[in-house]
């Protein structure tokens, strides 16, 4: 089934503003059959205590609490209105914020009876004066937040997937994400900060018990196609080396567009038979 399974809404804040609706007439175009909606999950409020950085590195990253509803409306609507086309699945990404797991758990328990299928990412991390900075807000926030290790990019990586890890581990309850959100996305930025060597022993390590948990938890992995086209990543997310270790445990691999915009859905999507039989 041609599947795009992360896409993004209107009301993302850091998106395009183009309506939904037509993203998923694109979709129909490029001869989809499915399309996962997984807007922004809401940032727990007391998170913001915790998060330096740019300030819209917090109140862009979300759908705000009181936007859920009309997500919620938006997404069902559509699906309602092109069942006949294409078969369309609404759910969250959802941040991963090791202090704000009971939050999170709530806020799935809540919403998770009405949504198909949600993406579990981190997009904030541990970096100076131990509060959260943005991994992919810009390259100012990054070397701001992580500077510090950047002349030994294994530390860089090793704080990510030591995150990364911590997500699979946590208890999310029944209608925790099935999904494990572009799972390289520290290396947006790697061009800029000379961030392209490869996973050492001790953070591929990191990466196969992470693996071999969303192996037993039968969960997903974004193959996430965003990266080739942002400047400085070019390559997908997760990356050959993650990628041929989830190949090797047989783990299911959903490509995703990560699309904010009419012509990002699809993108990319022709590489996708190549990426893994190579």
């Amino acid at each position: 089934m041609l599947m795009d399974g992360h896409t993004h809404t209107e009301l993302c804040p850091h998106g395009s503003g183009e309506a939904t609706e037509k993203m998923i007439q694109r979709a129909i175009q490029l001869g989809f059959q499915r399309y996962c909606i997984t807007e922004h999950a809401p940032l727990p409020p007391a998170f913001r205590d915790q998060y330096e950085g740019t300030p819209a590195g917090y109140t862009e990253a979300s759908l705000r609490e009181n936007q859920v509803a009309d997500y919620l409306a938006l997404a069902n609507g559509l699906k309602t209105k092109y069942a006949g086309q294409i078969e369309i699945s609404v759910g969250f990404e959802v941040d991963f914020l090791p202090e704000h797991v009971a939050w999170t758990r709530d806020f799935l328990n809540t919403y998770g009876p009405r949504t198909q299928e949600s993406i579990l990412s981190v997009h904030f991390m541990r970096g100076l004066r131990q509060h959260f900075w943005c991994v992919d807000m810009s390259t100012d926030d990054f070397a701001a937040g992580f500077g510090q290790w950047l002349k030994t990019p294994q530390r860089v990586f090793e704080q990510y997937y030591q995150t990364v890890l911590a997500s699979v581990q946590a208890d999310l309850g029944p209608y925790a994400p099935q999904r494990i959100g572009h799972m390289s996305l520290v290396r947006k930025y790697q061009d800029y900060f000379g961030l392209t060597e490869p996973l050492d022993v001790h953070n591929l390590q990191l990466v196969d018990q992470t693996l071999a948990l969303v192996k037993q938890q039968r969960r997903q992995l974004d193959l996430n196609l965003a990266g080739l086209y942002k400047p400085y990543c070019n390559d997908f997310y997760p990356g050959e080396q993650i990628l041929q270790r989830a190949q090797k445990l047989d783990i299911p691999l959903v490509y995703g567009s990560d699309a904010h915009d009419i012509a990002s859905v699809g993108r990319g999507y022709h590489l996708i038979k190549k990426l893994i039989e190579g």
